[in-house]
């Protein structure tokens, strides 16, 4: 590791240079922690956004179709359901298969951790987006069942709503994204892109660069439905809210999108792209640690599709021929 610059703030007095310099000569990059500390960050933000952040309450009018939908008193799929979906599914899933297949703990602890970290940060950013637009459900007017004498052609705000329940009124502005879509697909979503790296059915069969110009092993048809399936189930869950009419198409759709970015981003950091000869197997490191010695080091995106191999010079020595 090379040495602190002069002016850098690990040369210098106080508890910020006391902390870089800990960070530095401790091996707190060589491990874990600071993914823990970053998952302990966004839980508590959670919890925090939970029980003491309230939507920003959009104006709306009683002539409006689009939020006149009838409450659903029963969900097709309710929170507890979207949790066993999403969560529980998922990780009995991933476990069961690290067990089957005598995994390493390694690789059992990064698969729950990436699992973990791309429901929770989506969760936390679907929530902050929620509060912050705060766009009315299409069963905005049956929550908030406004006052008998409230105009029908005019603006009106919350004040004119009769509901007590505090959660079931001010839940009326949390539709833009759907929770359910997004949480479904940071789960089911991160399922099946480990499903998917485990049966290599994108990856590049092993050889060298000139087998791999020459043939790509896919796999079978049945495999690829079996890594498609989790999406769908993800896309079900979706539908379902529009169903019960506690989003719309574009809340749903916004939502899936955030799950599944999330859950891709979160997958990646620990494991190498689907093309990869190698992509059954997580990165020997955590993530940032690929100059900190033997084990940690990542291969580059042209390295994994040749299993590792040196791909310039195979491929000069392709052209040379």
């Amino acid at each position: 590791m090379a040495p602190p610059r002069p002016n850098s703030p690990a040369t210098g007095n106080g508890f910020l240079a006391s902390v870089m310099r800990f960070w530095n000569a401790s091996h707190l990059q060589r491990t874990y922690a600071s993914d823990y500390i970053g998952l302990a960050i966004l839980l508590s933000s959670y919890i925090l956004i939970q029980f003491f952040v309230e939507p920003f309450h959009r104006m709306f009018s009683l002539n409006d179709l689009r939020i006149s939908f009838p409450y659903a008193e029963v969900e097709r799929v309710p929170l507890t359901h979207d949790f066993i979906y999403a969560l529980f599914l998922p990780l009995i899933l991933i476990c069961l298969s690290n067990l089957l297949s005598s995994a390493s703990s390694h690789k059992h602890h990064v698969t729950v951790l990436g699992l973990t970290i791309s429901l929770i940060l989506t969760s936390l950013l679907t929530d902050i987006i929620k509060n912050a637009v705060g766009r009315p459900r299409p069963d905005l007017l049956a929550r908030c069942a406004p006052l008998p004498d409230t105009p029908l052609d005019k603006l009106v705000d919350i004040s004119v709503c009769t509901e007590t329940g505090h959660h079931k009124l001010h839940d009326g502005w949390r539709s833009f994204p759907s929770g359910h879509s997004s949480f479904s697909f940071a789960g089911l979503g991160y399922l099946s892109l480990f499903l998917a790296g485990q049966t290599r059915i994108f990856a590049h069969g092993p050889g060298s660069i000139a087998e791999h110009t020459e043939k790509v092993v896919r796999g079978d048809l049945l495999k690829a439905l079996f890594c498609l399936a989790p999406l769908v189930g993800a896309t079900m869950i979706a539908i379902s809210r529009c169903q019960d009419y506690r989003h719309d198409v574009y809340d749903v759709t916004i939502g899936g999108l955030l799950g599944w970015t999330v859950a891709y981003w979160s997958y990646r950091r620990y494991w190498p792209r689907l093309s990869s000869a190698k992509c059954d197997e997580p990165y020997a490191g955590p993530p940032g640690a690929a100059e900190d010695g033997p084990g940690y080091g990542r291969l580059r995106d042209e390295e994994e599709g040749a299993g590792g191999r040196n791909v310039g010079y195979e491929l000069r020595q392709l052209n040379s021929r």
